[in-house]
């Protein structure tokens, strides 16, 4: 069974850097698309970016680009995301989620049929 732990998330200030890891036990990487949700107090859950197996296409959100970086290590059985200048907006539980191979990826959860528990990020002076 496919399993996704999430790491690396904790309080930063203001303009600082993170980078979460989502780390893949019981299935290998290299057959998955992974994808990164966050969930704000309040708000829904909101698709941020993702990375297809094949190709390794990826697809940011418009509230991301140019700040947050997706990649993937199929040898570690990890996806990272580095996530540069942050800002109070981006305080959230992040989550990653898989499905299968995929040429193209999406960031709404329909397709997403594994879902890790999440880690919070804070983004606070």
């Amino acid at each position: 069974q496919l399993q996704l732990v999430e790491s690396g998330g904790g309080l930063v200030q203001p303009g600082e850097s993170l980078r979460l890891s989502c780390t893949v036990s019981g299935a290998d990487l290299v057959w998955h698309t992974i994808g990164w949700f966050r969930q704000a107090p309040g708000k829904e859950r909101e698709g941020i970016s993702c990375i297809s197996n094949k190709n390794e296409n990826t697809y940011y959100t418009e509230s991301v680009k140019g700040r947050f970086t997706i990649s993937r290590d199929n040898v570690k059985n990890t996806v990272y995301l580095q996530m540069s200048s942050l800002e109070p907006e981006d305080t959230a539980v992040y989550y990653c989620a898989a499905y299968g191979s995929s040429q193209f990826c999406a960031i709404v959860p329909a397709p997403y049929d594994h879902w890790g528990q999440g880690t919070q990020v804070t983004v606070s002076s």
